[in-house]
């Protein structure tokens, strides 16, 4: 194992949550709050860690001619430890502030928002300070693209190829490169990302929404993280083009990012003509449809019924977890909702569940599956744009379906035992590892439970859920086998 090669990312990671953290700092200062002293701290704290890290991997290089190999393990072992430093050095300003004096809540909220999770042990954001609520939104949206694509596009001073970190950390079953180096690949996914950002929050400012909350929530909405300035949510505002607006960014996020890219060098038809992308517009469209038709004998207006169908049809696809209702009294609707979170985006988006190329690949083989028992000598190769998928590329597709399902069935034990009740285990399990948010579930309103007052021992679980369900499972399943471990 490469343990020098392995301290130097890491704390050229760190120096980058440094960076943050310094801008948060001055925010701070502009705001004219006492945090400013604890971003201060942190900031420092993090600056050293990385350059401890970074100068310990750059020793005696000269003399170990194997300081640069680096393989899967090495891979593997720096995607998961980067969340985990990235949320240990980002509870710092929470926690010194006192803003949230437990550490194991700072923690949690944290890797909440790194995880574009959502969940919130706070119950009044509003009385939060700026600069808080400033970093809260920003931990969304480190995350949403993935610390280790943002890494790779701005910090070329790695020195090696970048493409088993991309492996480990990018999502979904196919990791498409769309320039010849990972590092030109994930540049161009960051340009589009950022210049999501700043057109949604260009718009939304443009609705009456101050820059502050544009800026925060534009973080939230890209990344579909789900924390927002407001106690209410996006609900808050009360503006139909505010809705619209995060409704059209909540889907556009959705998208594979690769695909965008693609439109703009004006191949409209591999945008327009993805498999993946076209059977996510239509879970949206029908999706929408049916709670539309079944909001519409309760409600006034159309238009409302279906801002409001659209809105919560989207949040929940794309693992956002904003709210413009209270979709929690939506009883019938319930089974719906829940596949929705399941599902997910696309791959190689900033949503989380299954994805969406997952469940449609499955449902193809299960299809072929049942035309293989009525011609059993016939052959059905499972197709995808038009290409045959391999068989192994179907068998890890249904081995990381299986184990979401045990993960699911094994984690919601573990945390009844822990003494939440069944209801609320299952809920907590579904919003974690399908990184959606606990306060966007379904058996309690985000006003009736407080997160904070939940078991220790269940937050720390769900911490670790939260990041298997934003690695895919096996990212981080991984280390724990002895298999990884031999030489």
């Amino acid at each position: 194992m490469n343990f020098r090669q392995i301290a130097k990312i890491l704390g050229a990671l760190a120096l980058l949550e440094s960076v943050f953290l310094l801008l948060c700092y001055f925010a701070a200062i502009y705001f004219s709050e006492k945090e400013q002293t604890y971003f201060l701290i942190s900031f420092v704290f993090a600056l050293v860690a990385g350059a401890g890290g970074v100068i310990y991997g750059n020793s005696f290089r000269p003399f170990n001619p194997s300081s640069n190999n680096f393989g899967k393990r090495e891979g593997t072992i720096i995607v998961v430890s980067t969340w985990i430093v990235f949320s240990f050095l980002g509870m710092m300003p929470y926690w010194l502030s006192g803003n949230i004096p437990s550490f194991t809540n700072a923690f949690f909220e944290t890797i909440s928002g790194f995880t574009t999770t959502g969940s919130s042990i706070l119950t009044d954001v509003e009385i939060m300070p700026q600069s808080i609520l400033l970093w809260r939104s920003l931990t969304h949206w480190i995350g949403g693209l993935g610390i280790i694509v943002i890494s790779l596009a701005i910090l070329p001073i790695f020195g090696f190829q970048g493409t088993q970190l991309f492996s480990a950390e990018a999502t979904g079953v196919t990791k498409e490169k769309i320039a010849p180096k990972i590092s030109g690949t994930a540049k161009r996914l960051f340009a589009i990302y950022i210049g999501f950002t700043i057109a949604q929050t260009v718009l939304m400012c443009c609705c009456g929404m101050s820059l502050f909350d544009a800026l925060c929530n534009s973080f939230s909405t890209v990344s579909t993280g789900g924390f927002s300035t407001k106690n209410d949510s996006i609900a808050y505002w009360q503006s139909p083009g505010i809705e619209w607006i995060v409704t059209a960014f909540m889907m556009l996020s959705g998208i594979n990012f690769s695909l965008f890219y693609f439109l703009i060098k004006g191949n409209f038809k591999k945008f327009f003509r993805d498999e993946e992308m076209r059977t996510y517009i239509a879970i949206l469209v029908a999706a929408t449809i049916i709670v539309c038709a079944w909001s519409i004998p309760s409600s006034a207006s159309l238009p409302d019924t279906l801002r409001n169908s659209l809105f919560t049809v989207t949040s929940l696809l794309t693992t956002t977890g904003f709210y413009s209702v209270d979709y929690s009294t939506w009883e019938a609707l319930a089974f719906v909702l829940l596949l929705l979170t399941i599902v997910g985006g696309s791959a190689s988006s900033t949503s989380g569940g299954l994805k969406v190329i997952r469940v449609l690949l499955v449902f193809k083989y299960c299809y072929y599956e049942f035309k293989r028992i009525m011609h059993p000598h016939a052959v059905f190769p499972v197709r995808y744009n038009g290409k045959g998928v391999k068989d192994q590329t179907i068998t890890r597709m249904l081995a990381y379906v299986l184990g979401f399902v045990i993960i699911l069935l094994i984690g919601s034990a573990i945390l009844c035992l822990s003494g939440l009740a069944f209801d609320e285990s299952i809920n907590a399990m579904l919003s974690s590892l399908t990184n959606t948010g606990i306060n966007a579930g379904f058996v309690e309103t985000r006003h009736a439970v407080s997160l904070s007052a939940i078991p220790e021992f269940s937050k720390c679980f769900l911490c670790l859920v939260m990041l298997v369900g934003r690695l895919e499972l096996f990212t981080v399943l991984l280390i724990f086998t002895p298999e990884f471990w031999k030489k």
